[in-house]
């Protein structure tokens, strides 16, 4: 019997696909060739010619509710947060009061459906950890065709870990659902396929798929954009922007030499003696947002001609089986990035998009930002930057007092309308009617919590 084998029963007695089996079996024969999936710089060209949004997308900028009823938006939605202290669906954060991140995104649907009498669809792509949560938070729109697992829910599959040593499955008796790990967002393509949404969809009539994270509100379905995506005939259309030493570390598009294929290279995918080009932000000046446009169509066709299984780069992380116990078995979890089947789609392309397209909530400052006044939610449903900021949003920066969401509970809310960058260095409270002006600083070096009065703050470094 073969080691795959082992893994195939593992997979088949907690009812995985088919399709996500095979995506697995392709991942892990890569993994006993030692094929590292590295991508060397002698090999890649830097992406140099990626069309403006603004440019191809001047007037269009009226939904055409025939090419509504072909899209759905799909919205990655397995992550817990873990990071900011969630137990739950990151995307049930409150951004402005009691309205979440799924709040925000179910209002673009329906104002979408509302506008244009054309039945937008939309999926939620959850994982084992998210779905419980999120089902239950979407049974307030049961009235309004946005609940229930059957219409909404496409569901996140599970890999077995695997045993670094022996190389066959992971086992944890202490907790056995450690046993398991998400394959990574590239488990799209294999999720609508296995999970039969693919054929449902496009027996429904529908042809494109809009797919982004829950938690970048910067991300919304864009009448432009989908007029150019059907109009331009790409199969498959990445949302890219120009990269700055924030995103230095983030997956950079390039341009294999050997057949002119562009591709998608993770910092993961990079030798050491490489990193200093791929960080290298001159060179390499566009970044994945993670937000796409796939023509389903075509991905049926693509998926029927590779047996079920796009061929996307293996990404290896070694861990360990129990990951807040670092002498527990060392594992390999083996991960597929979605933005990497650019190359597997003949045709392919990118468009550069502005950076508030790119709005994503990784942190307690970013989220600090979107609930403060600086920030408006339109009458379609968004969370927009006020006009009066002329793009610019305000900083934020935090010390570690505030890494986790409940620190932002007491820290009370000052205006930011005319803030350019707020830090907070310790224990720190504001009283209503603070007003940031330019840079501001507030330091409390003593460990107990001060207050900042009410009253305007302009330029200025502040020790309480």
């Amino acid at each position: 019997m073969s080691k795959f084998q082992l893994f195939r029963d593992k997979m088949l007695a907690a009812e995985v696909s088919e399709a996500a089996i095979r995506a697995f079996e392709r991942n892990y024969e890569t993994l006993i060739r030692e094929e590292s999936g590295m991508i060397t710089e002698c090999d890649i060209e830097p992406c140099q010619s990626v069309p403006n949004m603004g440019d191809v997308t001047q007037g269009r900028a009226d939904f055409d509710p025939n090419l509504l009823a072909q899209t759905v938006v799909i919205k990655l939605n397995g992550g817990l947060g873990t990071s900011m202290g969630l137990q739950k669906a990151k995307s049930l954060l409150t951004v402005k009061g009691n309205t979440t991140f799924l709040d925000v995104i179910a209002q673009q649907i329906l104002y979408l459906r509302e506008q244009t009498g054309a039945k937008v669809r939309f999926l939620l792509m959850d994982s084992f950890s998210t779905s419980e949560d999120t089902m239950e938070h979407m049974g307030a729109y049961a009235d309004q065709d946005l609940s229930g697992a059957e219409n909404i829910e496409l569901m996140q599959n599970q890999v077995p870990k695997i045993d670094a040593e022996s190389l066959e499955p992971a086992t944890w008796e202490k907790n056995p659902s450690l046993e398991w790990c998400p394959p990574g967002h590239g488990d799209l393509y294999a999720a609508l396929e296995g999970s039969g949404w693919l054929d449902k969809l496009l027996a429904d009539g529908v042809k494109y798929a809009f797919v982004s994270n829950s938690d970048n509100l910067g991300a919304v379905l864009d009448a432009g954009l989908l007029r150019y995506f059907a109009e331009c005939d790409q199969p498959f259309l990445m949302e890219a922007t120009r990269r700055t030493e924030a995103d230095k570390k983030g997956g950079h598009l390039a341009v294999r030499k050997v057949d002119n294929q562009m591709l998608l290279r993770e910092v993961a995918q990079t030798a050491d003696e490489d990193l200093a080009d791929f960080q290298n932000i001159e060179r390499h000046q566009y970044f994945n947002t993670n937000s796409l446009w796939i023509r389903l169509d075509v991905l049926k066709e693509l998926l029927e001609q590779e047996h079920g299984v796009l061929p996307l780069p293996m990404i290896q992380n070694k861990k360990t089986v129990d990951p807040r116990d670092k002498t527990s078995t060392p594992v390999y979890q083996l991960e597929i990035a979605m933005g990497a089947a650019i190359e597997s789609f003949p045709g392919s392309g990118a468009i550069c998009v502005p950076r508030s397209r790119f709005a994503p909530v990784k942190t307690t400052s970013d989220l600090l930002a979107l609930r403060s006044d600086a920030y408006e939610q339109t009458v379609d449903g968004r969370i927009a930057l006020l006009a009066s900021r002329n793009g610019r949003p305000p900083v934020i920066d935090l010390s570690d007092e505030y890494k986790l969401v409940d620190s932002l509970e007491g820290l009370g809310m000052p205006s930011l309308l005319k803030a350019d960058k707020l830090t907070i260095s310790g224990p720190v409270r504001f009283a209503d009617g603070v007003t940031i002006v330019g840079s501001v600083r507030f330091s409390n070096e003593s460990g107990e919590t001060k207050w900042v009065a009410g009253g305007t703050y302009e330029d200025e470094d502040i020790v309480l």
